[in-house]
């Protein structure tokens, strides 16, 4: 039974979502439908991608990822249809592709749109026929055609100096928990076996927790979480909101309201 994943920004209000799954239904009346999140944040690439990175690798070979964010922020319309990780991602040619799989696929092609085409639905009925013909042994490179470039935009990755590391606030979960594009991997690294602070707005923590039962009620703590990335939080409280923490976002623009915002999008950590 093939597997197809939905992550969108349509939201769950009116009839768009079903009517996609609808689509997918004809194209392949077996296929097991999963919603990943239909919430996702207007122009917000870089959360896009940690939720699409992160919740794809769960899912076994041959799943078929299917992504709308900012269906026509790119002029032109394109759908591309890839191999990566020996699974499907269909997506707009916006930058979403390569902010996913952080490179552009070897494997990959344009779907050809039937004329006419204007709404969404138009264009998500021809990622559903292409799903419905790989699914009846068809090769992805016979759905479309190899495009000359694609709109590539990659990960923001955290910066360094000899005694720090700082990233960019990339995602704020449900709870207001917020995640930073610093790895443990590049923590480590800085690191050295070094003590450390890691320092937002005016507040500072000196410890990593293994979990969110390591403090008490009321207590901020760090912690690497399950996708590998420094996550603040206070324990029973809302972190972003009662420190004005903010999601960075690609429409900043530069200027004295910018670096107004930066300081509520950035941590930064010291070794000493």
């Amino acid at each position: 039974m093939p597997i197809l994943t939905l992550t969108t920004d349509i939201g769950q209000q009116d009839y768009l979502a079903g009517a996609i799954k609808g689509q997918f239904v004809q194209a392949h009346p077996g296929c097991n439908i999963v919603d990943i999140s239909h919430y996702l944040s207007p122009y917000n690439y870089l959360q896009a991608a940690y939720i699409c990175t992160n919740a794809f690798k769960h899912f076994p070979q041959g799943t078929f990822h299917f992504i709308i964010v900012n269906m026509f922020d790119a002029p032109g319309g394109t759908m591309l249809l890839a191999m990566h990780d020996h699974q499907y991602i269909a997506c707009p040619d916006n930058g979403i592709l390569t902010m996913i799989t952080g490179t552009r696929p070897r494997q990959l092609v344009a779907l050809p749109l039937p004329d006419g085409s204007k709404g969404l639905l138009d264009y998500t009925k021809t990622v559903a026929a292409a799903f419905g013909r790989l699914h009846t042994g068809e090769q992805l490179e016979s759905l479309g055609t190899a495009p000359a470039t694609i709109n590539e935009k990659y990960p923001l990755r955290s910066t360094f100096g000899a005694d720090w590391i700082e990233g960019q606030i990339i995602f704020i979960d449900n709870f207001e928990n917020v995640v930073v594009n610093i790895t443990r991997e590049d923590f480590e690294s800085q690191r050295k076996g070094r003590r450390f602070k890691i320092v937002f707005t005016r507040e500072v923590i000196e410890t990593l927790s293994d979990n969110y039962s390591s403090v008490n009620e009321g207590e901020l703590l760090a912690w690497f979480n399950s996708s590998g990335f420094l996550e603040i939080a206070m324990r029973g409280g809302k972190m972003a909101g009662l420190f004005g923490l903010q999601g960075f976002s690609e429409k900043q623009h530069a200027g004295t309201a910018f670096q107004n915002k930066w300081f509520y999008q950035t941590v930064r950590i010291f070794f000493e």
